[in-house]
């Protein structure tokens, strides 16, 4: 018999998870030889590469800007990336995400130290099992900064959902599916600042609030994930040239 699934069992989520905690973090930079700068960021089942081309001429040129470079961000899920086999082609949902994604990142990256230029982001979903836009977003950054790409500040991404009336951290495919709400952000964690806010469903005032402290806490956490990544490329080159 179907049907919407338990999805909180005697205080624990679905996967054993407690409401306010992450799924396993990994995250591995400059993971492309070909690419300025590579991450594959892993958030529980959910794996997003993310490559960066440039800065490098703007072509065809009538694109390029007089004052700063173009940023443009490709957001793209592989055809096996989902339980059933998606199309290769984009889909809308996959090019609004592609713009939100690049608003998010046009907020931190010094585009104006790059007149005519552009700066290309590929965001590929390896496999989805919920989150995948925060993944993407967060391997975007982390590629961007392993490019040297100047920036603000690094963008890390999280989602909390509302799950059987009971907001939880970092929600899979399943919470997401059969959730009350889900809320996607980005955020700068040394700033504190938000470049990505979306909703979908409804929450309380009370219920936004409490949604954005675990999205913080989130982010602190996978913010020292990415730190110590990007610690272990850096030393590996220091060593590599002593």
């Amino acid at each position: 018999m179907s049907g919407k699934p338990v999805l909180i069992r005697d205080g624990l989520r679905i996967d054993g998870r407690k409401p306010e905690e992450l799924r396993p973090v990994r995250i591995a930079l400059g993971v492309l030889k070909n690419a300025n700068g590579s991450a594959l960021v892993e958030y529980g089942n959910t794996k997003a590469l993310a490559a960066v081309y440039g800065p490098r001429e703007a072509l065809p040129k009538h694109i390029s800007l007089p004052d700063r470079a173009i940023l443009r961000v490709r957001y793209h899920m592989a055809p096996f990336s989902t339980t059933e086999r998606k199309s290769p082609a984009p889909s809308r949902r996959e090019i609004e995400l592609s713009k939100v994604i690049r608003e998010a990142l046009e907020s931190v990256v010094f585009t104006s130290q790059f007149p005519r230029a552009s700066i290309d982001v590929f965001i590929e979903i390896l496999q989805a099992d919920g989150g995948t836009r925060t993944t993407g977003l967060t391997a975007a950054s982390l590629a961007l900064a392993d490019a040297g790409i100047p920036m603000r500040d690094l963008v890390i991404g999280v989602a909390v959902g509302k799950v059987d009336g009971v907001l939880v951290l970092d929600i899979n495919e399943l919470e997401d599916k059969y959730g009350e709400a889900d809320l996607p952000v980005g955020i700068m964690p040394n700033t504190g600042e938000i470049v990505l806010l979306q909703l979908n469903g409804v929450l309380t005032p009370g219920e936004f609030k409490q949604a954005l402290d675990m999205a913080y806490k989130g982010v602190e956490q996978i913010y020292k994930t990415a730190k110590e990544a990007m610690y272990r490329k850096y030393y590996k080159i220091f060593e590599e040239v002593r």
